[in-house]
């Protein structure tokens, strides 16, 4: 399984609102911080603010806050809300037509109840579990000149 961009960028969003608790982020701040696109980011910010998870102030001195506490933020929620569909593989989509053995197939089960279990583990999670190291990501996100890249896992 993998995760989109688009879920990967709203973690990431969320993970540099709730270390900078104290104040108003704004959207090129952190894909500065990432040295990720700021138009993607800013996509994924109105997605989450229209959905109440962080507000959003325009204007002069406007920005990103989180909406609620990062213990009432659960990880599998946000990537529920993120993910465009867990269909692993196309036999999940009734509209691609069926597969010639889905009244018997084990795979298709298998993969729902992985698809369930990974979810469940998400679920265990909230945002302030990702704070465990809170001093050292300040340190990483005011370090000058060099940017925090995202550990890609294949």
């Amino acid at each position: 399984m993998r995760l989109t961009i688009y879920t990967d960028f709203s973690l990431r969003l969320l993970t540099y609102l709730a270390v900078h608790r104290d104040r108003v982020c704004t959207v090129k701040e952190i894909a500065g911080a990432y040295d990720i696109s700021r138009n993607h980011l800013l996509k994924v910010a109105n997605h989450l603010a229209n959905n109440g998870v962080v507000e959003a102030t325009r204007g002069n001195g406007g920005g990103l806050r989180l909406a609620k506490a990062p213990h009432q933020i659960n990880i599998g929620a946000i990537v529920r809300l993120t993910e465009p569909d867990f269909s692993l593989v196309s036999c999940f989509d009734s509209s691609a037509g069926g597969c010639r053995i889905e009244a018997v197939c084990v795979l298709q089960r298998a993969l729902q109840e992985a698809t369930s279990a990974f979810l469940k583990v998400l679920d265990r999670y909230t945002l302030t579990d990702l704070m465990t190291h809170k001093t050292t990501l300040v340190d990483i996100f005011q370090a000058s000149g060099r940017p925090v890249k995202w550990l890609k896992v294949a």
